[in-house]
């Protein structure tokens, strides 16, 4: 097997394969956990390629390997979690820099730029990311990042990723050399040019692969799909440029931003899954989505796998399918909205997303609460679905019957 050129291996093949060949010493066909804090040396500075778990630890290379592969990126970067991740890409910038963000951004990011990077003279504004129009207009000269999510969260929007790619190309030129100015070790440091980061959690690689799109960064919060099972917290980021990777895994060994030996090897066990997954959480999604079409209950239907979609050409062109996520809105405001995330029996109502099990939540009280008064407030009507793989009939009869607690008959209209 290890004679095998795995990037010439179909996505399923590479994500049980790839980074995880059989053991050495015993020949273990599944990554061990290597649950273990500091490696022996056989000398002051010789060791065998790990020296103290904060900084290596062989689970979690393989993670790394096994997502970059996934991905297309030269390096993958595990972290404690997806905002750990965001958190330690941000730490690329420095006073005066600008950050151009969705208006649709998920809470946490907008949270911890808003509240905690803004303290430190980090500037940001708020533009529809989907709207290239609107890209052109919001880009600036000081701006240092672009933080995008496609699908975004909760309203599904569609960024054109390779859009928004030649934009900043046509404004800042063509990216030549690295990214970040920085000799190791020293505080003296610098993006040389701005760079485009995507948040592929909702899509997953095996959907999307933003870097082929353009992008600079991918990261995920993988205790979303690529775990699958709703069991573990991790976060990763995957990309080309040396210098990044160089800072940031400098940044992320001086702050200890690291995820546990059993995490890396319960992502990597839902990585082997991932494109079955995908594919059933994507077809269920997609009826489920059509059916809400249809329910005089329900004032708006948000998914990129409907015609009607504002990007649906967009999503068509550069996903493999459309996920398994859905958004909708209702009529009766927060009062019928609540109601029906009460009234569910298979969905359970709870945060997150992305495991094999139906859940259900109000965007504006739960998830997106910290967007509440600025430009990414989410409206009272919203439920988002993260739709699982249980059967579909069973699916569509629990919405159907909440939609009917929540709407009774003839009260279709606000």
């Amino acid at each position: 097997m290890s004679n095998i050129d795995w990037s010439k291996t179909q996505f399923e093949t590479r994500a049980i394969h790839d980074g995880q060949e059989p053991e050495e010493q015993t020949g273990a066909v599944i990554v061990p956990i290597y649950q273990t804090s500091t490696y022996a040396q056989t000398g002051v500075g010789e060791h065998k390629g790990f020296e103290y778990a904060r900084t290596d630890n062989p689970t979690r290379t393989a993670l790394q390997t096994s997502i970059a592969s996934l991905e297309g990126g030269e390096w993958g970067l595990a972290y404690g979690s997806g905002m750990a991740a965001i958190q330690n890409i941000l730490y690329m910038l420095v006073p005066g820099d600008h950050v151009l963000m969705s208006d649709d951004a998920y809470g946490g990011t907008f949270r911890l730029i808003d509240k905690i990077f803004a303290r430190y003279g980090i500037e940001y504004s708020m533009v529809d990311l989907s709207d290239l129009d609107q890209v052109r207009e919001g880009l600036r000269d000081d701006t240092k990042m672009v933080i995008t999510e496609s699908p975004t969260n909760p309203y599904l929007k569609i960024v054109d990723i390779a859009g928004v790619s030649n934009l900043m190309r046509e404004r800042y030129g063509e990216p030549t050399g690295e990214a970040l100015a920085w000799e190791a070790g020293t505080r003296d440091f610098q993006l040389t040019r701005p760079v485009l980061l995507v948040d592929n959690t909702f899509a997953s690689p095996y959907l999307q692969t933003p870097l082929a799109h353009g992008a600079d960064l991918v990261v995920h919060s993988a205790t979303k799909y690529l775990g699958g099972h709703s069991d573990v917290v991790l976060g990763l980021v995957i990309g080309n440029d040396p210098s990044i990777q160089r800072f940031m895994k400098f940044h992320q060994n001086a702050a200890g931003a690291v995820p546990g030996p059993f995490d890396c090897w319960l992502v990597l066990r839902g990585l082997k899954t991932l494109g079955i997954r995908m594919r059933e959480h994507s077809a269920n999604a997609m009826r489920i989505a059509e059916w809400l079409k249809q329910d005089p209950a329900v004032k708006e239907v948000y998914y990129p796998g409907l015609p009607d979609h504002h990007n649906h050409e967009v999503a068509a062109r550069q996903m493999r399918a459309f996920s398994g996520m859905v958004s909708f809105s209702v009529h009766g405001g927060w009062e019928s909205a609540s109601r029906v995330v009460a009234a569910t029996k298979v969905f359970t109502l709870a945060e997150s997303l992305g495991g094999v099990e139906s859940l259900i939540e109000h965007p504006g009280q739960m998830t997106h609460l910290s967007t509440a008064g600025s430009k990414a407030e989410v409206g009272d009507d919203l439920i988002r679905l993260s739709v699982g793989i249980e059967h579909i009939d069973d699916l569509i009869a629990d919405l159907e019957q909440a939609l009917e607690v929540a709407s009774p008959a003839g009260a279709v209209a606000d």
